[in-house]
C-alpha cells in the first residue's frame, strides 16, 4: 500500500499542493484526475521520491520514500516527457535501465520489443512522439516494478496501441500484484482500466474511491413513458439529471437498481432499461452533487 500524508509542496509563491492525502491499496490502478494545473504532476514525482515535500510524507508499505533505496528500486515513473540519453538507442537505454533495477528482465524486454515492433538499435531521438511513448512503456515494463507511475501516458499512441498498453497493464496488475498510478486529464482514457479514482483540484485532494462503489451508487435508466412528466413528478426519487427527447427519458439518479426501478414503476413505462454509466458520467455526478462546476475541474 502507498501512504500519502499530509503532502504540501510550494514553489515561490505558488503553493502546488496543499496537505494531499490519499491511499493506494496494492495491486489496484488508480487513476488521478484533474485538469492541466491541479497539481498532478508534482504529486507523482513527490510519491516518487524524485521531489520531496516541503510537509509530510510518503510511504511504501510504511517505509518513507525518501533517500531509501529499496524502496526506489521497486518504482518505475515515465513522466510526459520521456527521458534518453542523449543520441542514445532503446537497447542502450535496456543496458542503463539493467543497471538500476535488480527485477530488469531481459526476457521480457525481447518479448515487448517484438510486440511494439520497434528497432532496438534506432536512436530514440528520430522516433515520432508515439514510438517515444512505446518506448518508454517498453523499458518501464521490463523493469518489472512494484510500482508503476504515468503521467499523461496514453498521448500520443494510436487507438490500437493504447488498448495493448491497457492489456499489457492489466496483464501485470493479475500476474504480478503490479500497482499502477495513472495521472491524466482525460476521463476517457482511464474508463476501462482503473478501479480507484481521486480527484485533484488546485493543490487539494476533493475525494478517493472506489469505482465500484461510485457505480454502486447513481444509476442510469432510459425509459418511454405514455405522458410527459417533470422532476417534480418523481420527488420519491433523488434525481441527479433528467432529460427528455421526444417520449424517451434518460435519468441519472442515487440508489440502486431495485431502489429506482420500483419508484419508476407507478409512471408505466412501455420501456425501462439500465444503461452503464461512463466514468465522466460518474465524475460529474460525484462533483456536482460537492457543488463544484465539473467543467472548471477537467477542461
Amino acid at each position: 500500500m502507498i501512504e500519502i500524508k499530509n503532502i504540501t509542496k510550494i514553489f515561490g509563491n505558488v503553493r502546488s499542493l496543499n496537505g494531499v492525502s490519499a491511499e493506494v491499496p496494492a495491486g489496484s490502478v488508480f487513476g488521478l484526475i484533474g485538469s492541466n494545473g491541479s497539481g498532478k504532476s508534482t504529486l507523482l514525482r513527490i510519491m516518487c521520491g524524485v521531489f520531496e515535500g516541503d510537509e509530510g510524507e510518503v510511504l511504501y508499505d510504511g517505509e518513507n520514500v525518501i533517500e531509501n533505496t529499496s524502496v526506489k528500486e521497486q518504482i518505475v515513473y515515465l513522466s510526459d516527457e520521456q527521458f534518453f540519453t542523449s543520441g542514445g538507442t532503446i537497447f542502450e537505454m535496456h543496458e542503463l535501465y539493467r543497471s538500476v533495477y535488480p527485477s530488469f528482465s531481459t526476457k521480457r524486454y525481447k518479448e515487448l520489443l517484438e510486440l511494439f515492433g520497434l528497432d532496438e538499435r534506432r536512436k530514440v531521438n528520430t522516433f515520432s512522439k508515439g514510438m517515444q511513448k512505446q518506448a518508454s512503456l517498453l523499458l518501464g515494463l521490463s523493469c518489472q516494478p512494484k510500482y508503476l507511475f504515468l503521467d499523461e501516458t496514453f498521448d500520443g499512441l494510436d487507438p490500437v496501441m493504447r488498448q495493448l498498453v491497457k492489456r499489457l497493464l492489466a496483464e501485470d496488475v493479475y500476474e504480478r500484484s503490479l500497482t499502477v498510478v495513472i495521472a491524466s486529464h482525460n476521463l476517457r482514457e482511464l474508463e476501462d482500466i482503473c478501479d480507484h479514482v481521486g480527484m485533484l483540484h488546485r493543490g487539494e485532494i476533493l475525494f478517493v474511491r472506489e469505482l465500484d462503489d461510485m457505480k454502486l451508487a447513481t444509476q442510469k435508466v432510459q425509459m418511454i413513458l405514455p405522458v410527459s412528466i417533470t422532476k417534480e413528478d418523481i420527488p420519491e426519487l433523488d434525481i441527479i439529471s433528467m432529460k427528455k427527447q421526444g417520449s424517451l427519458y434518460t435519468v441519472i439518479a442515487a440508489g440502486t437498481e431495485e431502489e429506482i426501478g420500483k419508484k419508476l414503476m407507478h409512471l408505466d413505462p412501455s420501456f425501462l432499461e439500465f444503461v452503464p454509466l461512463t466514468l465522466e458520467e460518474i465524475f460529474i455526478t460525484e462533483m456536482e452533487g460537492r457543488g463544484y462546476d465539473y467543467s472548471e475541474l477537467i477542461l
